[in-house]
């Protein structure tokens, strides 16, 4: 499985401040998008999440979003090195996703950026 980055995520109060401050700071334009009630903008490598807490709380769970080639492969080797796959995969605006435990508790989103082909 091949590594392709991560991006940090950060939930806010005020997602309109923020996105203006890390777009700023990425010198890049936010891509958004809402989740389950959540406003997400992403922004270079941060991802800003603002909504109810209830929701915020689950996602303060996740350390970090890494990106892959192909969220099958990365279910393949994380099941195979002892990692449980608590969710996913499942499609998302920007690819398909799935959220991992890793053996010492630690909680990953592991994402790839395969768009669906179009009909």
């Amino acid at each position: 499985m091949e590594i392709l980055g991560t991006t940090l995520r950060i939930c806010v109060e005020d997602l309109e401040s923020s996105v203006t401050f890390y777009e700023q700071l990425a010198g890049a334009t936010a891509l958004r998008f809402e989740r389950g009630g959540v406003s997400v903008a992403a922004v270079g490598c941060f991802l800003l999440m603002s909504g109810p807490e209830q929701e915020l709380e689950v996602l303060r769970k996740v350390t970090a979003t890494i990106a892959v080639r192909d969220v099958d492969e990365a279910h393949a080797v994380l099941t195979a090195s002892g990692a449980k796959v608590v969710a996913g995969p499942v499609p998302t605006p920007a690819g398909r996703n799935l959220i991992a435990l890793h053996p010492d508790g630690s909680v990953f989103e592991y994402a790839d950026r395969q768009v669906p082909a179009q009909p």
